[in-house]
């Protein structure tokens, strides 16, 4: 009677254990170094990425805490920490500077300009997403022209134009100046962001009796939110930092925006030696830009990379 032996043990290799279905596979020879340079890479890329927050961050800290020291101290010791938090720096340059008086007007233009630029520019970006019509490509390849166009040629021709139309030195005169000058990026963005949007349901609405108005406000234009609210923050920084247009079309000094103030303080301090007052003045005017984008941030990114996710 023949007995079944069983076969025999295959050799292990050095420093490879053996299991029960054998010899474990290897790994591909390219595995451990394609991970070891992703490692290198990711290191290096956070590493480049923390240089440029230091960068970004530390002027600005050291702005806030400078509008909080007398000038003794900012010569003195620029780089620590205020021995006393002067809060007289902040109201001497919003009263005796007229910072609070600028503050207002730049709040009344660009608050002005911002619900205009969004409300025409989103109907005109709407109507170039959804409707084919005679001559709807040459309009939006005007906007887009408008982008390219520089502002420093259109200085004198504007400032003879506004003049004539008695708009000169209004706050309502440089509120239409900022949605002119903003309409091209905002329709060239959101015309984009419109043609992302579902069409199923602007029809259901009309099939339901709605109107082209009403589909538009009250389904459309709710939806198309985060789009909204990141070329609104775009213009919200530009329109907040803009100081050409006003310098040229707003020269009464009652009227003038926070840009300009800025400047007239820089000057006007700069003989004074009041540097703890015009370093206050300017994170007065650096503050709101920063809380726009903190509140926002997370909407700006979805509206940003909307198109690209569908």
């Amino acid at each position: 009677m023949k007995t079944t032996e069983p076969p025999a043990p295959v050799p292990a290799e050095s420093g490879v254990p053996l299991t029960e279905d054998g010899p474990p596979s290897r790994a591909p020879a390219g595995e451990p170094r394609t991970k070891r340079e992703g490692g290198v890479l990711n290191v290096f890329s956070h590493g480049i990425l923390a240089i440029w927050a230091v960068m970004v961050a530390l002027p600005l800290v050291w702005a806030v805490m400078t509008s909080f020291k007398d000038d003794a101290s900012i010569f003195g010791s620029p780089w620590s920490l205020p021995d006393e938090l002067h809060f007289e720096n902040w109201s001497r340059a919003w009263t005796q500077a007229h910072m609070g008086d600028y503050f207002l007007n730049t709040v009344l233009v660009v608050g002005g300009s911002l619900v205009g630029t969004l409300v025409l520019g989103s109907m005109a970006a709407y109507v170039l997403a959804r409707f084919e019509f005679p001559g709807n490509r040459f309009i939006y390849y005007l906007f887009i022209g408008g982008m390219s166009f520089p502002i420093m040629l259109a200085l004198v021709p504007l400032f003879y134009v506004v003049n004539n139309m008695g708009l000169l030195n209004t706050i309502h005169g440089l509120i239409l100046v900022y949605i002119a000058y903003s309409l091209p990026f905002t329709v060239f963005f959101l015309t984009a962001f419109f043609r992302t949007l579902p069409g199923s349901v602007a029809e259901a609405a009309f099939v339901d009796g709605a109107s082209h108005s009403r589909t538009f406000f009250q389904i459309m234009l709710p939806m198309a939110r985060p789009g909204l609210i990141s070329v609104g923050i775009f213009n919200f920084l530009g329109q907040w930092n803009q100081y050409m247009l006003p310098t040229v079309l707003n020269t009464d000094e009652d009227k003038h925006v926070l840009t300009q103030g800025l400047v007239q303080l820089a000057v006007s301090q700069g003989y004074k030696g009041d540097w703890s007052g015009l370093f206050a003045g300017l994170v007065m005017a650096m503050l709101p830009v920063l809380a726009a984008y903190v509140v926002f941030q997370r909407q700006v990114v979805q509206g940003l990379t909307a198109g690209a996710l569908k």
